[in-house]
């Protein structure tokens, strides 16, 4: 099982989040690959280069996005076959993104939001969650969940090992 991680619109793909969590994942037998899309702004430019990586794996995987690394993995699981979705505060329903709702049936999908996210309003993953009746778990913190990343590591280490 292969892990793909999108990182947010000013972080880089070997941030702090994605080092410790890609730990778990390695640890856990998953190999493990973050996509560098610092040179890109624009997310739905991000969504096609994720798509571009993807479009050559033959094995399963899964996708973990943060911030507008989120909204890139969401978007791309439109159009491939992931094994499950893990997002980290989502940059979901926000101006100037193409895509604005979702087509998620089929999909296993999990969201951590910080309830003091000032970025991206908690209240869009918990619509999209409604919506779409995926598993969300509201946690202390703030939009980068630095404060919370023990938190966070539980909920992804229980994440891999049922779905990868």
């Amino acid at each position: 099982m292969k892990i793909y991680f999108s990182h947010g619109k000013e972080s880089g793909p070997w941030g702090s989040k994605i080092k410790q969590l890609s730990a778990i994942a390695t640890a856990q037998g998953c190999a493990v690959e973050s996509i560098d899309y610092s040179d890109l702004a624009d997310p739905d430019a991000r969504v096609d280069r994720l798509l571009g990586v993807l479009n050559h794996e033959t094995e399963r995987f899964v996708l973990v996005g943060s911030s507008m690394g989120g909204y890139v993995s969401l978007a791309a699981a439109q159009k491939v076959d992931a094994a499950a979705i893990f997002l980290l505060a989502p940059a979901l329903s926000m101006p100037g993104y193409q895509h604005q709702s979702f087509d998620t049936t089929g999909q296993t999908i999990e969201i951590v939001h910080g309830w003091s996210d000032d970025i991206i309003p908690p209240e869009h993953s918990i619509k999209f969650a409604r919506k779409t009746n995926s598993t969300l778990h509201l946690i202390a913190g703030d939009h980068r969940l630095n404060s919370s990343i023990e938190t966070v590591k539980k909920i992804f280490s229980v994440f891999v090992s049922t779905y990868a």
